[in-house]
């Protein structure tokens, strides 16, 4: 595990217990069992959707995205906000509204992945 990785623990460290998992030359930040971060190149990424989007866009934050083949891939995460590292309230605070629409998200596949199978 990185560093960075480890250090993540310190800075959510009001918002509860996090783990990290290795995924795709990065990993992959979870709470509860739900992924509500990613980390590639040590630079923390956090959820977002439709309806928190526009606070990371405001502050100039950008998406995480990667090549794949001769295009661009846009996922759902954008960088975290610099004021999480010094400000362990802001911390929590954000690490929360990035778990709610991880856990949104997850219950929203859920119910999709039930439907299918009837």
């Amino acid at each position: 595990m990185s560093e960075f990785v480890d250090y993540l623990k310190e800075v959510f460290e009001g918002f509860g217990p996090v783990t990290a998992r290795r995924m795709f030359g990065g990993y992959g930040i979870y709470h509860d069992g739900v992924m509500f971060g990613l980390v590639a190149d040590d630079t923390l990424y956090l959820k977002a959707d439709e309806s928190t989007a526009a606070s990371f866009e405001a502050r100039g934050l950008k998406r995480f995205s990667y090549d794949k083949g001769d295009k661009v891939v846009q996922m759902s995460y954008y960088l975290a906000p610099e004021e999480i590292w010094d400000d362990p309230d802001e911390a929590v605070r954000w690490a929360r509204q990035a778990f709610d629409v991880a856990f949104r998200a997850k219950a929203k596949a859920r119910v999709k992945r039930q439907s299918r199978r009837r």
